[in-house]
């Protein structure tokens, strides 16, 4: 669908609204997808809600266990290295 394509939908007696199929295609909104909608001067925006609430490091720190000695920065640095270059190396194919 071009993007400066203007498509028209119409407001029901119930106040709702349908979404173009081609613009929930593009989006990938399938049924249930929750929208946040936001009032702008240019108009009313829709956007996907995010999936989850927004975190904060200290809100989940400590949620996973870890049995053993803390690793060491290098530890962690080689680690992450390592599965970089295995995924690296598994979808070069």
């Amino acid at each position: 669908m071009p993007t400066n394509e203007k498509l028209t939908t119409t407001v029901s007696t119930k106040g709702q609204v349908i979404l173009p199929k081609a613009i929930r295609q593009q989006r990938h909104w399938e049924a249930g997808t929750q929208l946040v909608v936001e009032n702008t001067p240019e108009g009313v925006l829709l956007t996907a809600a995010p999936l989850f609430p927004r975190t904060r490091p200290k809100d989940v720190f400590g949620s996973l266990g870890h049995a053993g000695p803390p690793k060491t920065l290098e530890e962690m640095k080689a680690g992450v290295s390592a599965e970089a270059k295995r995924r690296h190396a598994r979808n070069r194919y």
